[in-house]
């Protein structure tokens, strides 16, 4: 199922100011992938995922799931249209006073659903989750990451065609959010379900989406395949969020004295590259000296990405051979700090 947003923007009016929250944001989501959006806190990324199926309501533009324009529809056509659009929150939003298999079951009766459908279907669920046992439990006796479980579990029990993820990992553990990343990749693959989140954490986006969003006030700053985003950021807002991800700049490693002209390179590998023993080629090809200052491979959904920071030991034309040979291989280099005598090397 096709999401598309077409200059969407949102104000907020009150007694004081104007607040835009959005400003003609567009984008497309494509059946069956994994979307992520990701800005810091008042970027607008709330604003924008309840905005796909009109929980909150644009001050202009439009939004289409399967070329129906939603802002179109009249109250009825709207609730047949969001039965198809399940959602997540970073709250769980569970009846407390309610067990696990009634938090599932009574959203269900509303619809008309008969017993026994609604039974199977909370059975169903639950296994998919993997929280059959828990089916006479009360939220009070869950862990944050069950919780979550029986959230997820309650949204696929409509059989969405698209599943919407409010922040869903942002309260939770490193091992439980891993466990629910791991949890809603399995839900996208078995099911078809397109998938369209929205986070503040850099691993969320780079363990799970096909492709990324970048909002920064209210504006989509960039945008693209995750590799593409990897391996070439453009706005700065997107660079920090990677960068977030390796180790600061091993710069302040080296006095004066140890520099002594020489390049320090920031090397960036991505996808199959990673794999190659490129530095040890270096020093065999090339009387060059690499010294790894600092580095850190982080798995992306479907491959890899790397950054090094190496400092080039030897004299200017060894070094600037061994670095065409570098960017021949397709790593992105940079040169971060040189001497004079190498200045002319990128």
């Amino acid at each position: 199922m096709l999401i598309q947003l077409h200059q969407v923007s949102k104000t907020f009016q009150s007694n004081i100011q104007q607040v835009e929250a959005l400003r003609e944001v567009s984008l497309k989501v494509n059946p069956g992938e994994i979307y992520g959006i990701i800005g810091h806190s008042g970027a607008g990324k709330s604003t924008l995922i309840r905005i796909v199926n009109l929980l909150e309501k644009p001050t202009s533009g439009h939004i289409d799931i399967n070329g129906v324009d939603l802002t179109r529809l009249s109250p009825k056509e709207l609730r047949e249209i969001r039965r198809s659009v399940g959602m997540i929150f970073q709250g769980f939003n569970l009846l407390k006073t309610a067990t696990v298999e009634e938090n599932i079951a009574l959203p269900l009766r509303l619809t008309g659903l008969s017993h026994q459908e609604i039974s199977q279907r909370v059975e169903k669920y639950l296994a998919v989750v993997g929280l059959t046992d828990k089916k006479q439990a009360y939220p009070a006796q869950l862990s944050g990451g069950q919780k979550q479980r029986v959230a997820i579990a309650r949204a696929l029990s409509h059989e969405p065609k698209i599943l919407l993820s409010d922040e869903a990992t942002s309260a939770l553990d490193p091992e439980t959010t891993e466990s629910i990343l791991d949890l809603l990749l399995s839900i996208n693959r078995e099911f078809g379900i397109t998938i369209l989140l929205i986070t503040h954490e850099m691993n969320v986006i780079q363990r799970i989406c096909d492709r990324v969003a970048v909002m920064e006030h209210g504006s989509i700053v960039e945008e693209g395949s995750l590799l593409e985003v990897f391996s070439d950021p453009r706005h700065p807002t997107t660079k920090k969020f990677i960068n977030s991800q390796f180790p600061q700049s091993a710069l302040s490693l080296l006095s004066v004295d140890e520099q002594d002209g020489q390049p320090v390179l920031e090397l960036s590998f991505v996808g199959a590259v990673t794999d190659q023993p490129i530095l040890a080629e270096v020093s065999k090809q090339f009387q060059v000296s690499p010294n790894i200052l600092s580095g850190n491979i982080v798995p992306l959904k479907n491959a890899h990405y790397g950054k090094l920071i190496v400092q080039l030991l030897g004299d200017r034309e060894e070094t600037a051979k061994a670095v065409a040979y570098i960017k021949s291989t397709g790593v992105k280099v940079e040169e971060l700090k040189g001497g004079e005598a190498h200045a002319s090397l990128l």
